[in-house]
C-alpha cells in the first residue's frame, strides 16, 4: 500500500525591484463572485484530474499566510484502495453515530442528506498540521498554539477558492475518526489531521449550497454582523 505525500513549489516574487500590483473593480467582482460560488462538493464526474493542475492548486495553497511563516501544513494524496476503504468504513460509522443523536424529524432530515463524496470522488487528499515543525521558532504560538492548526485550515481554506477558480470541486469530510485515519495513512505522529478533502470535477452546479437547498441550515444575516466596543 503506498500513500504520496505531496511535494509542492513555490511561488518566487521578482527579485531586485519593488512591485505594485493593483486590482481592478472587474477583479474585484470577479473574486466576489469567486467567494459566493465556492461550493461543499459531494457529488463527482469521474474524470481523473490532472496532476499539474492538481499541483498548482496545492502551490497557491502554500501562499496561505501562517504563524511565524511556520507553514505547517501537509497534503497527503490518497490514492490506495484499501486505504481509502478505511475512511469509508469510519465515516460511515461516524455517520450512523451522528444520525442517532438526532430527534426523530431531524434525523431523518440528516439521513437525507449526502454528506460525502468519498466514493465518488478522483482525488482523496488528507491535509494534516506538522505540530513537531521547528519552522517559525514558536512565534506567535506561545500563548495562542492553536494557531498552527488556523494556519492550516486558512491553506484549505486557499485551496478550495484556487479548485474552484479552475473549475474542480472540493468536499470536506469531517464525519471521520482523525486518528483512525492518521493509523490507516501511517503518517508521523506530529501530524494532525485537519482536513480530508474530496477533489475532482463536480457533476453538477447549483445556485445555493446543499445544506440550504434541503431545508438544513438557511444562510444567517446575524453571521455578517460587525459588533462593536
Amino acid at each position: 500500500m503506498r500513500v504520496v505525500a505531496l511535494r509542492v513549489g513555490r511561488w518566487v516574487p521578482p527579485s531586485g525591484r519593488s512591485v505594485l500590483v493593483q486590482f481592478d473593480t472587474g477583479f474585484r467582482q470577479t473574486l466576489a463572485d469567486l467567494f459566493a460560488w465556492r461550493r461543499d462538493v459531494r457529488r463527482f464526474r469521474a474524470d481523473p484530474v490532472d496532476d499539474a493542475l492538481l499541483r498548482h492548486c496545492l502551490d497557491l495553497a502554500c501562499l496561505s499566510p501562517s504563524v511565524g511563516n511556520s507553514q505547517p501544513w501537509r497534503f497527503v494524496r490518497v490514492g490506495d484502495a484499501a486505504r481509502r476503504a478505511a475512511v469509508v468504513r469510519s465515516f460511515e460509522r461516524c455517520n450512523a453515530a451522528a444520525a442517532a443523536g438526532y430527534a426523530a424529524e431531524r434525523r431523518e432530515a440528516y439521513l437525507r442528506l449526502k454528506l460525502s463524496g468519498l466514493r465518488d470522488a478522483p482525488v482523496h487528499l488528507a491535509v494534516f498540521c506538522d505540530e513537531g515543525a521547528e519552522t517559525g521558532y514558536g512565534l506567535g504560538r506561545v500563548t495562542m498554539p492553536e494557531m498552527l492548526r488556523y494556519s492550516v485550515v486558512g491553506a484549505v481554506q486557499t485551496f478550495w477558492l484556487a479548485a474552484r477558480a479552475h473549475g474542480l470541486g472540493v468536499g470536506w469530510v469531517s464525519i471521520i475518526e482523525p486518528e483512525t485515519v492518521s493509523t490507516a495513512l501511517d503518517v508521523p505522529r506530529t501530524w494532525h489531521l485537519v482536513a480530508y478533502l474530496c477533489v475532482g470535477f463536480p457533476l453538477e452546479e447549483h445556485a445555493d449550497p446543499e445544506l440550504v437547498r434541503h431545508g438544513w441550515q438557511d444562510r444567517i444575516a446575524a453571521a455578517a454582523d460587525l459588533v462593536e466596543r
